[in-house]
């Protein structure tokens, strides 16, 4: 079974909720950047929480970053999903090994750290994207998000994320919740919802126990009905190019390209996202100079 997202709702369409499996998503992404544990558990909740979000964008082209930048050793974490399914990221510090945590876990919160921004840009294709900030609140990630939620988009919301990997440092399972209550929701059901929530030790677990996202959306929402509306493929996927690299170039300006054919010949850059080189000659930036100009 490949990873994927499911779209539900519940309540008399009152509750909105999505669920992931994403084990190879995360897997991926633990290849890429070469990540500890600790720093894998990291970038794996954030890439699981943006794929959620972008899934809840409506425009085909809506593009959702995700980043967290505390005062831990991890540094700085990116996530981003162009696409339905589709993320990438990663973190400034993908060396950084931790001990467990008193209850012997990946101890992603002191990794981030306690002070600190998350931040959510959304591109909904207008002239300027919606950014919202707040301060982290346990560096967790799962309780960020949902401070998020409730704090920039006034939508109150549960958020569990979880990674659980193994002794060889691969990925044994990762996925995540989000549920969200919708303006005419009643209070018995908000209570409901929390006793379903206290119920789960951890996202890692009923997942280790063989549970699917609907699994876990049935076992949330307990007797009463879910409607599945969508299942989504999810994976890892860069959207890097040559292309895009001299495009980048390009937006630089006349001056500076000018300056990096003076003092550099030719350039290299390496993509943050999977580790793809790109070089560009000295010739070739002689030509976006000249397109730059205007004069190709």
């Amino acid at each position: 079974m490949g990873d994927y997202i499911v779209k539900a709702t519940a309540y008399s369409d009152n509750v909105l909720a999505f669920s992931a499996l994403a084990r190879d998503t995360v897997q991926t992404a633990k290849e890429i950047h070469n990540l500890t544990p600790t720093a894998c558990a990291a970038l794996g909740r954030s890439l699981i929480a943006v794929a959620m979000m972008r899934v809840m964008m409506k425009g085909e082209k809506d593009k959702v970053t995700l980043v967290i930048k505390g005062d831990g050793p991890i540094g700085s974490i990116v996530a981003v999903s162009n696409f339905p399914g589709i993320v990438k990221g990663y973190v400034a510090n993908p060396f950084v090994d931790l001990p467990l945590s008193e209850k012997g876990k990946l101890d992603v919160g002191r990794a981030v750290g306690k002070k600190g921004y998350v931040t959510v840009i959304k591109d909904i294709g207008l002239k300027e994207p919606y950014i919202g900030t707040v301060e982290i609140q346990t560096g967790e990630i799962g309780d960020d998000i949902a401070y998020y939620f409730y704090t920039s988009e006034q939508i109150p919301s549960a958020v569990g994320l979880g990674v659980l990997v193994g002794t060889d440092g691969n990925i044994l399972t990762a996925g995540g919740f989000i549920l969200q209550l919708l303006p005419d929701v009643k209070e018995e059901v908000v209570v409901k919802i929390e006793k379903s929530i206290a119920r789960i030790s951890s996202v890692t677990e009923l997942l280790k126990q063989g549970k699917t996202p609907e699994d876990i959306l049935t076992y949330i929402f307990e007797e009463e009905e879910v409607k599945f509306l969508e299942k989504i493929p999810l994976r890892y996927e860069c959207d890097c190019s040559q292309e895009r690299f001299e495009s980048a170039i390009l937006a630089l300006g006349k001056e500076e390209i000018r300056k990096l054919i003076q003092e550099e010949g030719g350039i290299e850059t390496v993509c943050h996202f999977c580790g793809k080189k790109y070089f560009i000659t000295k010739k070739r930036l002689e030509e976006l100079l000249e397109e730059a100009e205007g004069l190709r």
